[in-house]
């Protein structure tokens, strides 16, 4: 076989509907557009939401909520995600994107305590809950806030 004998799966290739090519067709004419108005012309369909130069409705209604630009956003970590690296090691946040663990740093790292550590690890990051730092400590590692 070679590729002059290829061809498409049965019934995977369809023929484009050729509109507005005579009465006979079944789409010619008007080409299945209807009688005149704006959805007859040519660039006729107006975006979604557009209520025909009236304010729409969801420029009308009343913003909700409020996003501080100031605010701190902190990549969370479980205890038990640590358990990847070797006992001994130094957990940082080169070691967590070597890792493959996060993919970007943002403002910090902040550790939280679901789970069990099994290694002893040295953790630098931004942030530890209670338990996070019990657990790392209880597994004999040391705790470095940045």
């Amino acid at each position: 076989m070679d590729l002059s004998q290829l061809s498409p799966a049965p019934g995977s290739h369809k023929r484009r509907v050729r509109v507005g090519r005579g009465l006979g067709s079944g789409l010619g004419k008007t080409a299945g557009k209807g009688q005149k108005g704006q959805k007859s012309r040519s660039g006729g369909v107006k975006r979604p939401g557009f209520e025909g130069g009236q304010r729409p409705l969801y420029l009308r209604l009343p913003k909700r909520g409020f996003y501080n630009k100031f605010a701190k956003h902190y990549v969370a970590l479980n205890v038990e995600v640590l358990n990847r690296f070797e006992d001994g090691d130094t957990v940082d946040a080169v070691a967590l994107i070597e890792e493959g663990i996060i993919k970007d740093v943002k403002d910090g790292i902040r550790i939280l305590g679901n789970g069990d550590l099994s290694k002893k690890l040295t953790v630098r990051a931004n942030g530890f809950s209670k338990t996070a730092e019990e657990k790392i400590i209880a597994a004999g590692g040391k705790v470095e806030v940045i």
